[in-house]
């Protein structure tokens, strides 16, 4: 029995699996890691060895107390991957981006399979039937958009995502929906067509925070997995206690 740590630019992800199988998640602010741990130690006390993956940051305070609770593995460039990784700065490649890939390892073995991580950023991930891992594309996500238009225009308001009515906007509010929204939907159905160009087998998960609201208004067609990044997780701290 394992838990998982996810710690995203937003939220913070907690996941207790047994084996293969996810027993329990839940999602908490860096303030209540400490709190939500203490919970999943009451409800599964044998638990003791732990994986962390971090985009965003933890206070020392908490990381020292998982320290002290788990056997503690901290995802980075050094640690065994189950894939052979051909990107030219493997030392740069976020550890987000190397848990989705083993996880496609894991559950779609010896596929071509582009993986689409729509959340703070969209990244796109691709690795081969051969087990290689090639790279992909990192783009700004659906609300780094709105933030940019409101932050870098003097008028533009805040909005938060909202699917288009009408794919022309008749208000400045519609008209930002239409130019965000239709404009991911385009770019992921666009890059998706152009790997299939190459890769006419093509598999394409979708995951991250706006999985849910993109994958019902895309066209190509993909597995909208939304725990894809923390099953790869497990799974490459199981990789490597099997060493």
């Amino acid at each position: 029995m394992t838990l998982v740590i996810d710690v995203g630019n937003t939220f913070i992800k907690l996941a207790v699996f047994n084996n293969d199988a996810l027993l329990l998640k839940k999602v908490v602010s860096e303030n209540a890691v400490i709190h939500g741990v203490e919970d999943i130690k009451n409800r599964y006390p044998k638990l003791n060895t732990a994986i962390i993956s971090s985009v965003g940051s933890l206070k020392n305070e908490t990381i020292h107390f998982l320290q002290s609770q788990f056997k503690l593995h901290e995802l980075s460039s050094q640690v065994r991957l189950p894939f052979e990784n051909l990107y030219e700065t493997p030392h740069t490649l976020g550890v987000d981006r190397m848990a989705l890939v083993a996880a496609s390892v894991k559950q779609f073995p010896k596929k071509n399979v582009l993986i689409i991580d729509a959340g703070s950023c969209i990244t796109f991930d691709f690795i081969n039937r051969d087990n290689e891992y090639l790279g992909g594309a990192i783009s700004p996500g659906i609300q780094m958009r709105y933030n940019a238009l409101h932050n870098f225009t003097a008028k533009l308001p805040l909005l938060k995502s909202e699917e288009p009515i009408n794919l022309i906007g008749t208000s400045t509010n519609q008209a930002i929906h239409s130019g965000v929204v239709n404009g991911v939907l385009n770019e992921i159905d666009g890059v998706i067509n152009k790997y299939k160009l190459n890769y006419s087998d093509l598999t394409v998960i979708l995951t991250g925070g706006d999985a849910k609201f993109l994958s019902k208004q895309l066209k190509s067609s993909i597995f909208a997995l939304p725990d894809f990044l923390l099953e790869g997780l497990n799974y490459i701290l199981q990789y490597n206690s099997n060493e």
